[in-house]
This record gives structure tokens, sequence and C-alpha cells, in this order.
């Protein structure tokens, strides 16, 4: 399901795909409905009623980039939606489309550049989408200005333990859920496949406020920076070593109580669990948490290297580890 879910694509206000191929699965097992912005919220009943209302999200949507001119000679310029290095495109494979046209992200050759450019980081004003047409008239019978575009990236396994794909995040968040809907879970739960997180956790926002949770979980991946280059906290966290359960990103001081609850509950139930040792990034819960009246809420995430890229590396057994501390987590927050 996770390479399904990964080879599907669904950027920034373009998820249907994505949202379609999660109700299929989830259809028969939950009510669910679709709110004005496309985020899905399934209704779960467990085998009790929460004492307080429980929200699971994650996000279906990924990066990817949006064509803004089709210029003379056929070439595409475009911008990123959502995080994307501008390094990590060049040379690459891209899905242009709803006709799915391949095409690939180019630069201006190196010598032609100045001295001075040469040292400077690659801008996504100075790179184009070659699709091979010979002329604006010829590219504009395939692709419309405001059309997405995605990595092509295989699914495949790297090592013993490794998955190497696109869009890892966040669908193993994704699956993570998708899982639980379509088992027996101890509490009802409201899950939330969000929309737009990647340009803001716009999707969460409205989500949040018409839940309205007492408790929230957002399940994630966040960036791990295990390479040789790294030492220290600048490594952030690492594969193999379990679910990363934050204290603080650039959105988020998140709940502490819920953070020494969920290290406690992996303690007892040895579920291997790590931390995130920078505060960087976010995620969903930036929106959730100050929904409303607040709302109490933990992040758990997968360790994920090359993140935002065609080539995302996780580890399947700190993806089972996030799952199996969700399910931890929330039977003990039916309780509070």
């Amino acid at each position: 399901m996770l390479r399904e879910l990964c080879l599907l694509n669904g950027t920034s206000g373009d998820e249907k795909a994505v949202r379609e191929y999660i109700i299929r699965k989830i259809d028969g097992h939950c009510e669910w409905r679709v709110d004005r912005l496309g985020n899905l919220i399934a209704e779960k009943k467990g085998l009790k009623k929460p004492k307080s209302r429980i929200m699971v999200a994650a996000h279906m949507d990924e990066v990817g980039f949006i064509i803004t001119a089709i210029k003379s000679d056929g070439t595409l310029s475009f911008s990123s939606v959502g995080g994307v290095d501008p390094s990590v495109a060049i040379g690459r494979q891209v899905t242009v489309g709803k006709a799915g046209i391949v095409g690939v992200i180019g630069s201006p050759a190196v010598h032609n550049l100045t001295a001075d450019e040469k040292e400077t980081a690659p801008k996504f004003s100075g790179l184009y989408i070659d699709i091979g047409a010979k002329d604006r008239a010829e590219a504009e019978k395939l692709i419309s200005l405001g059309e997405t575009a995605y990595f092509r990236s295989e699914y495949t396994t790297l090592g013993k333990n490794g998955i190497c794909s696109k869009a890892i995040d966040d669908r193993a968040g994704c699956q993570i859920m998708i899982d639980m809907i379509t088992s027996q879970i101890p509490y009802d739960v409201t899950f939330v496949f969000t929309v737009q997180e990647e340009v803001g956790t716009r999707g969460a926002k409205t989500a949040a406020f018409s839940v309205a949770p007492d408790f929230a979980v957002v399940l994630e991946t966040t960036t791990a920076a295990d390479i040789p280059s790294a030492d220290g906290e600048k490594r952030v966290c690492e594969l193999g070593k379990g679910a990363v359960v934050s204290y603080m990103d650039r959105a988020t001081v998140y709940d502490r109580e819920l953070y020494k609850l969920a290290f406690d509950i992996a303690a007892k139930k040895k579920i291997p669990v790590q931390t995130k040792t920078m505060v960087a990034g976010g995620n969903d819960s930036g929106a959730i948490h100050t929904s409303g009246e607040g709302v109490r809420t933990l992040a758990i995430s997968a360790p994920c290297r090359y993140l935002h890229s065609p080539s995302c590396v996780v580890d399947k057994r700190d993806i089972t580890a996030c799952a199996k501390l969700a399910e931890a987590v929330i039977a003990e927050l039916g309780k509070l």
C-alpha cells in the first residue's frame, strides 16, 4: 500500500488522486466526508467512547512544481510548490500535467555561467522544464499554465530495511492511518487526511476548526541528517532508531505531558523512540494546536533522509515503530 500511495501524484491543492485512493481503502470501515478545502475526515468507531475528542492527522499532499509560463522555444517556466531546493531539482525527470508528459528540469550550461554564477546557489527562476517541444505552439497543445509537475521516481528497497521513493512525506502517515481505520481500535477517533500541508498547513487549520478536538496526534516524516558530514545534534534524528517525538519545532512547542507520555509508553512497550536534536521544520501541528480554544498536540514522525526530493529514504522498522506508538498513545488519550 505504501508503494501505491507514494507513486500517486498529489501536490498541494491537487490531492484528488490520493484522496480517491484512500476513500476506496477506508469506505465501509468508517463514516467519512470531504470538506470544502479537500480534507478527508473519517469518523472511526472504537470499542469505547473516549472522555475527550481525539484527532489523528497526516497530510496527503507532496512537494512539486507548477507551470507559470511557456517560452518561445517550447520550454516551461515553473515555480516550486512547497519547500524544494533548486539544486535537488536540476537534471531530474518530471511528469507534467494531466496528460503525464515527461520532461527534464534543465539549467544553463556550466560553460555559459560566469565565475560568480558558478559560486551562487541556483534559483528556480534560472531553471526550466524541457518537454521536447520545438516551440511555444507545440508546447501549448500539451500543457496549460497552472498545471502541476511531479518528480518521476521509482519505489525501491535500499539495503535490508530501507525504502526509497518520492512522497514518503507523508504517505507513510497516510498508510498508518488507513491501517488503523481498517482495524479495531480502542476508542472513537477522528482521522483527518489533510491537504496543503506543504504550503502552510492550510488544510489542518480548517479541519481542526471543524473537528474541534481536545487532543491531536500528527503522523509525519521528519528530516534525518545521519550522514557522514553531520555530527552530534546536527544529525537531528537517525534511521533505524525508531519513531521521532519532537519537543519543539519552528511552528509548535509540543505539549510537555504528552511528550513525556509518549516516551513512557515507548519504554513500557519496548517501542524504539528518539527525539529531534534541533529546533527545525514544522508540520500540521502548527495549525492544529492553536485552533479554537487550543488543542493538546503530539507529533510522531518517521526519520527520513533526503526529504522533499525524488529519493526520500526511510527505514521500514521506523514506520512500524510510529504505528505501534500511535496506537498505544491513542489508547491512553482515550482515558484522559
